[in-house]
């Protein structure tokens, strides 16, 4: 008698979003493989990837039909949509935010790292608040040659 494993059970990417229903997160279809997932002012864009679970682009609060991406400006973090349309980030929804992005991991079958389990995670850094520095080349101290 021959002992055989069960073929494992690829989920489809319908089954991927059904999961999410437990998690009160509802979805609405995009188009071309794309869903658009959201819960308490939180969204998200998942896209289905062939043969794989499905990716997530980054979260970040509903603004209009645009989603917000986190950056963090040095002294308060911002939300900041594609269109560059710009608003102050609060506490409460800082916390929806790392809620909404542990529930989403988890339904998707995604892993969640430690780093960004502890805390939100900001898209983009922008500390520095000099403009154009670094739009054109200029020599180093190191790279001046002194005159003689």
């Amino acid at each position: 008698m021959f002992f055989r494993r069960k073929t494992p059970h690829l989920n489809t990417f319908q089954e991927w979003i059904d999961a999410l229903k437990p998690y009160s997160i509802t979805t609405q279809s995009e188009g071309s493989g794309r869903v658009r997932v959201s819960r308490n002012g939180i969204g998200a864009i998942v896209k289905d990837i062939v043969g794989g679970r499905p990716e997530v682009e980054k979260a970040g609060w509903i603004m209009g039909s645009e989603v917000g991406e986190l950056v963090n400006g040095g002294y308060q973090q911002f939300w900041l949509t594609p269109a560059k349309k710009r608003a102050p980030a609060l506490a409460s929804q800082l916390k929806e935010l790392h809620a909404f992005e542990e529930d989403l991991k988890e339904g998707l079958g995604l892993l969640s790292l430690y780093n960004t389990s502890l805390g939100t995670v900001s898209a983009a850094h922008m500390y520095d608040r000099v403009e154009r520095r670094d739009s054109e080349h200029k020599p180093k101290p190191w790279e001046v040659r002194l005159a003689k």
